[in-house]
């Protein structure tokens, strides 16, 4: 879907499944939590901007096509003049700076009385030039310990994203999240005796 075919709308859903579950930085008219069907989320995106550097990428989340998965996360509508803005900010946040490309999905409320709703989500790529794969959960959490961007630090963005999990959608299971959330509190013990920095949430 094209900015312009977008912006004609009176009233466009976007789906967050990463930082957008907690900082989406664009003015919206209202949000929900819910799901979408045939993705799972995976750490298999390099970050060398918001949560990493050229030097140091950092590992944040991007949607794998799998027909038996789902995936949870925050659909904000935007109406009027939020449209155009948010579009275009979400155009240089994750477009540009973030190489992920655009498309349209089906969202499903929590609520289920709520009709679907089709939104927009944007998808990193395998042919991406920062894309970095799988890798095991101890792998992962390794190079997010030690990884920090204009943002800040990738721990922060992992914490977070599991904490929006919990609260949010409690009764679903993530195990790739939070089997990288438990790699990295092993890390914890080592993270302090070499007094690498640890954010504050």
């Amino acid at each position: 879907m094209k900015l312009k075919e977008t912006t004609a709308k009176s009233s466009v859903w976007i789906f967050g499944y990463g930082s957008l579950v907690w900082k989406p930085d664009f003015k919206f008219s209202r949000s929900k939590v819910g799901y979408i069907q045939g993705y799972k989320r995976r750490f298999w995106h390099g970050d060398n901007f918001h949560r990493g550097s050229n030097e140091m990428p950092g590992r944040v989340v991007t949607l794998l096509e799998d027909h038996d998965a789902c995936t949870w996360g925050m659909a904000y509508e935007v109406t009027g003049a939020q449209i155009e803005e948010s579009l275009k900010y979400l155009n240089v946040r994750e477009n540009v700076l973030g190489g992920y490309v655009t498309k349209v999905v089906e969202f499903f409320p929590r609520d289920d009385d709520e009709p679907s709703i089709l939104a927009l989500v944007y998808i990193a790529t395998s042919d991406n030039p920062i894309y970095l794969g799988p890798a095991s959960p101890e792998e992962i959490a390794a190079q997010i310990a030690i990884s920090s961007g204009k943002t800040g630090h990738n721990i922060e963005y992992l914490l977070r994203l599991a904490d929006f999990m919990r609260v949010c959608c409690p009764e679903v299971k993530d195990d790739h999240l939070f089997s990288i959330e438990a790699a990295m509190f092993s890390l914890m013990p080592y993270l302090i005796t070499s007094k690498r920095a640890i954010p504050v949430l």
